[in-house]
């Protein structure tokens, strides 16, 4: 259960892993390392334009509350919502003629819906959306977001031959089962994340069952359940009659049935090539 948490550490950073892991696979083959899709800078704003320090702060207050949940308290990308610093549309819009309409009307077949704000609100939004675009611009760097173009690396037949071979999968995974169409219900990152450790990001699927084990103790008793936390100091199950039970590590013998543990095994083996390739591969299972 260490390995377990310490895979989680790497797995939930894997935007992170993805862009470095690429960077460090070109300098070793002593190739430039390619230009990544996230250093892209963002459309430039047509008609630059400028707001009351007032009116930007009611537009943030405006914003966070009702759409930063999606869009993320500086525009840049949240939960569900794309980034609008480097949206098209914010940066053609001039004084909300763009952005007004769509935060009116929404867009449903995004999972946006309508709203029905004032015009006063609605340009304090629109106020401080081109404000942050400014001083995200200013303050320089890439997106935080991953997209899926930026994950096309891999070789889909390589995938393909690793899916069935040296990694293993096809031993748990079978393609006569709804996993024939993984790659229709999960795409991008969340693919990824779901390649490495199920249920590892917000979009990866539901989270993994908790493992089952049995603990055994000095005097002899055992006691089986479901794991409820486990390091390396304390085990804690809840066992068949629903209560919760707890042990010191080093006063009981633990075996854990981790139905998952073949995950945490291979993220110790998988190359970078290897990983994309897999994903490649898994991404055209439709």
């Amino acid at each position: 259960m260490v390995a377990l948490r310490a895979s989680l550490k790497l797995v939930l950073p894997v935007s992170v892993a993805v862009c470095v892991s690429v960077w460090l696979s070109a300098s070793a083959a002593g190739q430039a390392p390619p230009v990544s899709p996230a250093s892209k800078p963002p459309p430039a704003t047509k008609t630059p334009q400028s707001y009351p320090p007032e009116q930007v702060q009611a537009g943030e207050t405006r914003f966070v509350g009702q759409c930063g949940f999606c869009h993320g308290r500086d525009a840049g990308g949240g939960e569900s919502g794309p980034d609008l610093i480097r949206s098209t549309l914010v940066a053609e819009d001039v004084r909300g003629d763009k952005i007004g309409p769509v935060i009116r009307q929404g867009r449903p077949d995004k999972g946006m819906p309508g709203s029905n704000l004032s015009d006063t609100d609605i340009a304090a939004i629109v106020a401080f959306i081109h404000d942050a675009k400014v001083k995200a611009e200013s303050a320089g760097g890439g997106r935080r977001s991953v997209d899926v173009e930026d994950l096309q690396t891999g070789n889909l037949e390589a995938g393909r031959q690793y899916f069935n071979g040296a990694g293993g999968c096809a031993k748990c995974h079978s393609l006569a089962s709804d996993f024939a169409k993984v790659g229709a219900r999960y795409q991008g990152l969340a693919l990824l994340q779901r390649l490495l450790y199920p249920g590892s990001g917000r979009a990866a699927g539901p989270a993994p069952a908790r493992p089952n084990a049995t603990v055994t103790t000095r005097d002899g008793q055992v006691v089986t359940g479901k794991v409820m936390f486990h390091d390396e100091f304390t085990i804690t199950l809840i066992d068949a009659g629903g209560w919760t039970r707890s042990w010191p590590v080093t006063q009981v013998k633990v075996a854990i049935d981790d139905p998952l543990q073949a995950h945490v095994d291979q993220l110790g083996k998988y190359t970078d090539k290897d990983m994309h390739d897999v994903f490649a591969y898994l991404q055209s299972l439709k």
